[in-house]
């Protein structure tokens, strides 16, 4: 599945992948739905974001985590 907005670059915090080659890491995105902010308030408080970004952001999350291995939970 390709995700035209998710960009990663070596010189942009440190290769994190990011929105549209902002400075706004997919991590930092995903964080702010898993704390129950809503769109809404996402796009306020990050005006540089579209509503496809965030959806785009969580299907690379989701993406990431159906390819990555478990992490161990300590049990």
């Amino acid at each position: 599945m390709p995700f035209p907005r998710i960009t990663t670059r070596l010189d942009q915090l440190a290769g994190q992948p990011c929105i549209r080659g902002l400075r706004i890491p997919v991590s930092l995105v995903v964080g702010l739905v898993a704390q129950k902010m809503t769109s809404g308030e996402i796009l306020e408080a990050y005006p540089d974001l579209e509503e496809d970004d965030i959806r785009e952001a969580l299907l690379y999350a989701a993406e990431l985590a159906r390819i990555t291995r478990p992490i161990d939970a300590g049990h």
